[in-house]
């Protein structure tokens, strides 16, 4: 039996800095956590994986990610997401 899907414990945080920075975040879960766009990502759409540090993607996720040709990132810490989401030039 599957177990149900669970969200990692810095997810919330994370929503939660981008949603302050103005972007518009959808939790997706299945077969990535995080469909960020608008605001400060103008036209562009983002895909988000969230996992705890040292945490691997799992095998599903790596063939979804082989395949998806979009911009995507995964993320460990606030920092890192609003990297991927505004450049890392903009948070100098």
């Amino acid at each position: 039996m599957r177990q149900a899907a669970r969200s990692d414990a810095n997810q919330q945080q994370i929503i939660g800095a981008l949603r302050n920075i103005g972007v518009m975040v959808y939790y997706i879960k299945l077969p990535t956590d995080l469909l960020i766009s608008g605001g400060a990502l103008g036209l562009r759409n983002v895909l988000l994986e969230v996992k705890m540090p040292g945490e691997p993607l799992n095998a599903s996720q790596q063939e979804f990610w082989m395949r998806w040709p979009g911009e995507k990132y995964v993320v460990r810490t606030v920092q890192e997401a609003l990297e991927a989401v505004l450049g890392k030039e903009a948070l100098k």
